[in-house]
C-alpha cells in the first residue's frame, strides 16, 4: 500500500492512500457540523480519519471516536496520528457500526457521517471491495447509520451528514425512523447554473419538529472557490 501524507495545519497530517482518501464533502461536512471544544464526538466511517483530524485545525472537540469496519482504514488514521506533532484526542475504533460494543452511548453530543453514497444493487461496483465500501451500502444502509447514532447520541445530541441529492427523501425518512429529528438542511451546487450534487443535514435527538433550510452553498466561481467554500474548506486559517 503506497501511502501519502497532507498536512492539515502545521503539525496535523492525515495519511491518504487511492483506497482511502477525502474529497471536498469532507471539509463541507466538518464545516457545516459546528463542532464545540466541549462536544464528545463519534465520527461513523471514518475512512483515514479525515474529518476527526479537520477538527483539530481549530479548537478540537475533546475527545473524537474514529469508527470504521476496515482495519486498513484505521491503520492509516493511527499513522496520521502518529505523524502529527502533538497526539489528538482521536479513539481509532475498527468495528462494524451494527455492531458497536464499549463506547459510551447515550453520552455523544454529536455524530457525523459521510455515508456510502449508493444504495446497495444500484450503480456499477469497483473491482476492490474496499472501494465498494466506501462507495456502495454493503456494510451498512442509511438507516443502520442513524440506527446507530440514535444510540450513540444524548438527548438533542446531533447528527451531522452529507450525501447526494436522490438520497435525501431515504435519509430524512430514516432519521425520524430513530427519532433523530431533521432540523437544519443546506443544498451544495457547484456553480450558480448547476443543480445540487450534495446536501448536508442535521438532525436532533428527541426533537420536535421544524426545519430550517440554509441558503444555497455555491463552490466554485470561476477557475477557483467562492469565498465562503474557501473560507470552510480552510476553516481555521485566520487562527494560525
Amino acid at each position: 500500500m503506497n501511502y501519502e501524507y497532507e498536512e492539515l495545519k502545521a503539525g496535523v497530517y492525515v495519511c491518504r492512500s487511492e483506497t482511502h482518501s477525502f474529497g471536498t464533502d469532507a471539509f463541507l461536512l466538518t464545516g457545516f457540523s459546528a463542532y464545540r471544544q466541549r462536544d464528545l464526538v463519534c465520527d461513523l466511517g471514518t475512512g483515514c480519519g479525515i474529518i476527526p483530524l479537520l477538527m483539530q485545525r481549530h479548537r478540537a472537540p475533546k475527545q473524537i471516536y474514529a469508527v470504521d469496519i476496515q482495519p486498513e482504514a484505521i491503520t492509516q488514521l493511527r499513522l496520521g496520528i502518529e505523524k502529527c506533532d502533538s497526539a489528538p484526542a482521536i479513539v481509532p475504533i475498527c468495528s462494524d457500526l451494527r455492531a458497536l460494543t464499549d463506547l459510551p452511548f447515550g453520552q455523544f453530543d454529536l455524530v457525523t457521517c459521510n455515508p456510502p453514497y449508493k444504495a446497495a444493487n444500484s450503480g456499477i461496483l469497483s473491482a476492490e471491495m474496499q472501494k465498494q465500501i466506501a462507495r456502495h451500502e454493503i456494510a451498512g444502509d442509511i438507516t443502520d447509520i442513524c440506527a446507530a447514532a440514535s444510540r450513540l447520541l444524548n438527548y438533542h445530541g446531533r447528527l451531522c451528514l452529507c450525501c447526494r441529492p436522490e438520497r435525501l427523501a431515504d435519509v430524512m425518512c430514516s432519521m425520524r425512523a430513530n427519532r433523530i429529528e431533521p432540523k437544519r438542511l443546506r443544498l451544495v451546487c457547484k456553480t450558480p447554473e448547476s443543480a445540487p450534487w450534495l446536501f448536508l443535514i442535521e438532525g436532533k435527538k428527541a426533537a420536535k419538529p421544524f426545519l430550517q433550510i440554509e441558503p444555497t452553498l455555491f463552490v466554485r466561481s470561476g477557475e477557483g472557490l467562492t469565498s465562503e467554500a474557501a473560507q470552510i474548506c480552510h476553516f481555521g486559517e485566520q487562527y494560525l
